[in-house]
């Protein structure tokens, strides 16, 4: 029972508080920070592939912005993705309030072919 105990909580450990995955055509992205996502600054990692290859060399921006509603302007944070290497991207979002915000990944790829990967985020 300790045995498992302790995988259990190794496991824990290592898992990222927020997860999501999306894809467009042959292009898979998946999403993680390592804390819960709040408002203000939030640190997001996208490990980017192609059919099933890392994808590396791309030139990587993200865009979270939530549209206007009654009585509210609309929101959004931009950045440029760092490239950490082996297909894996980081970048800071701040986000300003709770609800949900729609996130589009671009990817500029080195032979200069260019996707949008679209999913959202709720907090």
């Amino acid at each position: 029972k300790i045995f498992f105990a302790l995988l259990l909580g190794a496991t824990l450990v290592h898992a990222s508080a927020f997860s999501k995955d999306a894809k467009f055509r042959t292009m898979q992205v998946h999403i993680t920070a390592d804390k819960p996502i709040t408002t203000g600054s939030n640190l997001f990692l996208f490990e980017l592939k192609k059919n099933g290859t890392p994808l590396t060399d791309a030139k990587v921006s993200v865009k979270a912005f939530m549209p206007a509603m009654p009585g509210m302007p609309a929101m959004s944070s931009k950045a440029v993705a760092k490239n950490l290497g082996n297909g894996k991207y980081s970048a800071s979002l701040n986000l300003v309030m709770n609800g949900t915000w729609q996130l589009h990944i671009f990817v500029t790829q080195k032979s200069g072919k260019k996707s949008r990967i679209k999913t959202s985020l709720n907090f």
